[in-house]
């Protein structure tokens, strides 16, 4: 019997298209090939229909695991003009082109951004910022916020907390501008809820609750691109 593949490896609420990632790899094994790969994610639609946020992943397989590589760019489509803007991390492993980490070019990374929610009102746009390393176990999540009035971006993780591994879980209930992570260490049972507001500051949050807002869409288009 073949093992189960997880739906994500952090087993998060907003999976990343890991299947397709363990597929494409198999495929360029078998042939001892290298070559490139796209993806792209249903589009979230903000709550007035006006944006559309998607993704478009890239795959450098290798035969050789550790050598592949996974970096995305985000996409904000205003429905009414077709004008498009791009949304990206400012996280360690982020392809930003503002940036200028050199991790970002080192060969097994993953580096994933995917829309996770709209506000209420539809005024910011969080997504989940997926980074880890393949054939290794270090792997946690970014929030990034994308404003519309301003048109800034905000990267944000859960700061001056010791742990291992970070899940993005979506708003929250309680503080309408802050977002919800799970963060702990592998091995421990129980990970604590901590909320992050836009300046990086970091709370307990035992009592609130993860909400997330938006209609996700999917097209013909969605998916693998060949």
């Amino acid at each position: 019997m073949q093992p189960e593949i997880p739906l994500d490896p952090l087993d998060s609420p907003y999976p990343i298209p890991w299947n397709w990632v363990i597929a494409t790899h198999a495929e360029f094994n078998a042939r001892r090939d290298a070559n490139k790969r796209c993806y792209r994610s249903p589009s979230l639609i903000s709550p007035d229909g006006q944006y559309a946020a998607y993704s478009r992943l890239q795959m450098e397989s290798n035969p050789e695991v550790a050598s592949s590589r996974i970096t995305s760019i985000m996409f904000l489509e205003n429905l009414q003009t077709g004008d498009l803007r791009t949304v990206t991390a400012s996280s360690p492993l982020a392809d930003n082109p503002f940036g200028e980490s050199e991790d970002a070019q080192l060969p097994g990374i993953l580096s994933i951004l995917i829309p996770v929610s709209w506000s209420q009102n539809g005024d910011r746009l969080l997504a989940r910022q997926f980074e880890g390393l393949f054939n290794t176990s270090e792997a946690s999540d970014y929030a990034v916020v994308w404003e519309r009035r301003t048109g800034k971006t905000y990267t944000l993780f859960p700061g001056e907390v010791e742990y291992t591994n970070a899940v993005l879980l979506g708003w929250s209930q309680a503080h309408s501008d802050r977002v919800l992570f799970r963060a702990g260490s592998l091995g421990e049972e129980d990970w604590p809820l901590w909320a992050v507001n836009l300046a990086g500051e970091t709370e307990l949050a035992c009592e609130d609750c993860p909400i997330v807002y938006g209609q996700v869409c999917d097209r013909a288009w969605t998916g693998p691109q060949g």
